[in-house]
């Protein structure tokens, strides 16, 4: 497997090019629903750019040393929210969709508990060719699989005790 390395300055252009991509289909939706922890970052900015609410659902599936064994998935009890109803139009946002049955899961958890949900599309950054499920909405396919490096994991394996304070 090979490795991809992503900068912040990348990081944040391929949310600016997802956003594009979603405008140009001219789909509308009412509610962003993002992926704990992968799509904070990327429903936080969408929900931004679009000015529409920001729910977020805790998933897991990754644990170990560098978060890199895949395990069972876990899917949090309660969807967060700001609003007092779920949109009727969804997208559901996350980093990367690589074994696909994290954005699979989620999305029967979804439409299982919120019956109001006419219209669900999902939108990452990364679409692995491992995937069991495609996207609607990507920015790169990668067909050889590989480990994504984001700007955000130097946080870690960060040593508290070594910070220093900013003057």
């Amino acid at each position: 497997m090979s490795d991809l390395y992503i900068s912040w300055t990348e990081y944040h252009q391929k949310i600016e090019t997802l956003a594009t991509q979603i405008y140009q289909s001219q789909w509308q939706f009412n509610q962003i629903v993002c992926l704990a922890r992968g799509g904070l970052r990327v429903g936080d900015l969408l929900s931004r750019i679009f000015e529409q609410p920001m729910a977020i659902l805790g998933t897991s599936s990754y644990h170990g040393v560098g978060g890199k064994v895949r395990g069972k998935i876990k899917i949090a009890e309660h969807l967060t929210m700001t609003t007092d109803t779920l949109g009727s139009h969804v997208l559901l946002v996350d980093d990367l969709v690589d074994s696909g049955m994290s954005l699979q899961e989620s999305i029967h958890w979804l439409k299982s508990r919120y019956p109001q949900i006419q219209d669900l599309k999902t939108a990452v950054l990364w679409y692995k060719s491992c995937s069991v499920i495609p996207p609607d909405y990507y920015v790169d396919y990668l067909g050889d699989n590989p480990w994504i490096h984001q700007p955000f994991e130097c946080y870690e394996n960060m040593n508290l005790a070594e910070l220093k304070p900013q003057t």
